[in-house]
Parts: structure tokens; sequence; C-alpha cells
């Protein structure tokens, strides 16, 4: 692959700009210059910078964020800033997408990827993705709650039952809740329907991935085993993190 092709493939810009910034020597191969835009490269494993900036080559764009309070799921956000902003300008620019949502006041892991066909396999209720969360709850956690969101409880305003893959107290008044489906608010309505409610949310494992040593805000691209394993065919319901 030539480097300008490389260089707009990770989302650099346009191809001219590409070739631009490689001209003006702000590209490097490991580590050295390169001002060759017609430059034929191997991209697998390739690393390199831009202006200084250290990149890999990623065929598909795959990738984790610890996501912040205040900050909107959204490219057009209404209220608060977008995660997006939290990305780099490259990632934009490709055109990566948030793999769901996670709501304003929810932390923990937001998967993105730049793979659409991946986005609606992830996403799609019958392959049944294991998410983790954990709840932070205004009253005081009892047997009777967690056995009835393992059961089963019908939702406010749904005429369908959900229940939790899986479901423990975690203190007095905190829970951890495993889902493989996705609905509207689930996590909020579903301890709302047992007679408790949320007061802090964060989702700490998506299919596997978690974001324990990230900061909130940073991101990281997925290791080579998290990547197969979220892209396996079928995916494993209820694993455990």
């Amino acid at each position: 692959m030539k480097l300008a092709q490389l260089l707009f493939t990770q989302g650099f810009g346009t191809r001219r700009e590409c070739a631009g910034l490689i001209a003006a020597e702000l590209v490097a191969i490991e580590g050295v210059v390169c001002d060759e835009p017609d430059r034929e490269v191997e991209p697998v494993g390739l690393n390199f910078s831009v202006r200084g900036e250290p990149w890999t080559y990623h065929q598909r764009a795959f990738l984790v964020m610890n996501k912040p309070k205040g900050f909107e799921c959204s490219q057009k956000p209404k209220h608060h800033p977008s995660v997006y902003s939290l990305l780099p300008a490259p990632l934009r620019q490709r055109g990566v997408q948030a793999i769901g949502r996670l709501d304003e006041d929810t932390t923990g892991v937001l998967l993105f990827t730049d793979d659409g066909s991946l986005i609606h396999r992830l996403t799609s209720p019958k392959h049944h993705v294991a998410k983790v969360y954990e709840v932070g709850c205004k009253h005081p956690v009892d047997a009777v709650q967690v056995a009835r969101l393992q059961a089963g409880v019908l939702l406010h305003d749904d005429n369908e039952t959900v229940r939790a893959e899986a479901c423990e107290a975690t203190g007095p008044d905190t829970l951890r809740l495993t889902l493989t489906e996705g609905k509207y608010h689930q996590v909020k309505r579903m301890v709302a329907a047992v007679g408790n409610r949320v007061e802090a949310l964060g989702r700490s494992d998506f299919g596997g991935v978690r974001v324990d040593a990230l900061a909130p805000g940073a991101w990281r691209w997925l290791t080579e085993a998290e990547a197969e394993a979220m892209t396996r065919k079928p995916l494993p319901a209820g694993a455990a993190p």
C-alpha cells in the first residue's frame, strides 16, 4: 500500500492532504522521516507518526473508552459535550461510532468501531452479548429484589418481561447486574420495578472488555484477544467478566 493511501485509511485527511503531510516531512515510519507519498509500505503492524504523534495501523478501528459522566453518546449532543470530542481527530475522521449508548450520567465501558456490520451484530438482541453494570441504589438492596430481578420483571409501559442474566448484591445498597438485552433505560427501569431507584450507574464489562486501568475519558485499542472474542460467532451469553 502506498504511504499516502495508508494515512488516508487511518483518518488523517483527504488523499491530497495526506500526500501533503508526507511531502512536508511530517510523517515518520519507525522513527525515520519519509517524504515520499508513493512509497510502498506493508501496513499490517506498521508503526508511524504524524506531526510527532505515534500511531499504529489498524485495518478496522475497534476501541474502548472509559466514559465519564457529563458526556452524551451522540454526534450532535443537545445538553452536554459529546463523547466523540474525547477521541483524536483521525478516529473521528474515519467515522468510528459508539456501539450502543450510555446515558449522560452513566459511566464505564463504551466500545467504538468503524465496522457497521459489527455494530449491528453486537447491538442485536438475538446475539445476547453480556453487559455487566454496577448499580448504586437509593434504598437498601435485599434478597427479594435480587430474586425478582433474576426471575424477571415487567417494565412500566412495556408488555414484555425482562430478566437479568445474573444479579448479586455487592453491598448494602449496591447491585451487579448482567444483561443480554439493550432496552431503553433498562437497568433504571428494572430496578424501579422492584421498588428501588438507581442513584449511580456504571458499565464494568461489555462482552469481556473492561476499562479497569483507564482514567475517565481515556481510551485504548482493543487487544487482539479482546477483538477476537468480540468478533467471534456466536458470542457467548452470560460470559464471565
